[in-house]
């Protein structure tokens, strides 16, 4: 199975977490025609970095 590593900079909450999971899922589901399960996404933590995150993933609806 296929597996994302997304690096972030702190801490991240669990929803926040969920929600970029369920964007990668849904993309992938949307342009590569996977099933939600297809990919397994991890999260490390990576001190010290001064990461920019791209688009509004963790903006509030």
């Amino acid at each position: 199975m296929p597996y994302v590593d997304i690096k972030v900079a702190g801490t991240l909450t669990r929803e926040q977490k969920a929600k970029i999971a369920e964007e990668v899922t849904d993309t992938l589901e949307r342009i590569a025609k996977k099933p939600k399960s297809y990919t397994y996404i991890t999260f490390t933590e990576v001190a010290g970095e001064n990461w920019a995150v791209a688009g509004d993933l963790l903006d509030s609806d």
